[in-house]
């Protein structure tokens, strides 16, 4: 029988091969070492529901309910890399899901804010997280939208949901220097998974960095 250790090797594998085949569109041909160790420590078969465990570390989105997925690990890494954070980083994610890449993150950065509008979803995530030892990653139900001003500016904020235009709270709690990682576009129809990094001067560089398809990006709490 296969350990879960062998099958986070096997998916850590995966992972270096699908960034190579993406390496023209991502300008990246490797990710951080500090990336692909989180992918190889964090569980991810705690983060999906017993009828997806024998899945959990294919390279591929799985159900979590509510109409949410966990996110492809693939994914999860290039966003983590993008990120292009440190280990005394602050990071605030936008749709906390299920906790898995709140949990990729906290294992390269100080401290973790997320926020997820399904509150059935953030408290979940919160308990699963909790119970693995993820003391640093703060979960609370809400509007992504607004971010968590309180916890501003980050180094980083990461998203994973589609959204035509970038939140303009989300750009204000940025560092200088810090990186919005986000699928820009609408459900359904093209999204780029985008990189805007706010200037000194006060604007914003934004690249495009690969074709992505995400869950749309919804607005308010839910107690779905």
């Amino acid at each position: 029988m296969i350990s879960p250790e062998d099958e986070r090797a096997a998916l850590v594998a995966s992972i270096q091969a699908e960034v190579q085949a993406t390496a023209a569109y991502t300008g990246r041909d490797h990710l951080h070492p500090t990336v692909l160790n989180a992918i190889r420590t964090v569980p991810r078969h705690c983060f999906v529901g017993p009828e997806q465990e024998a899945s959990a570390y294919l390279d591929t989105p799985l159900a979590i309910g509510h109409g949410q997925t966990i996110s492809q690990p693939y994914i999860v890494a290039l966003m983590t890399d993008l990120a292009d954070v440190g280990a005394d980083a602050k990071v605030l994610e936008i749709g906390t899901g299920s906790g898995y890449q709140a949990a990729v993150l906290a294992e390269i950065v100080d401290e973790v804010y997320s926020i997820e509008r399904v509150t059935a979803l953030a408290d979940s995530a919160a308990r699963c997280l909790a119970g693995l030892g993820y003391t640093r990653v703060h979960v609370k139900a809400g509007d992504g939208y607004q971010g968590w001003p309180e916890h501003a500016p980050y180094d980083a904020i990461l998203v994973t949901a589609a959204v035509p235009d970038p939140p303009t709270p989300l750009l204000e709690q940025l560092k200088i220097g810090g990186r919005l990682v986000l699928p820009l576009g609408q459900s359904g129809a093209k999204q780029e998974l985008t990189v805007i990094t706010r200037q000194a001067e006060g604007g914003f560089a934004i690249r495009a960095v690969l074709p992505v398809s995400f869950v749309p990006f919804l607005r308010g709490e839910t107690d779905l």
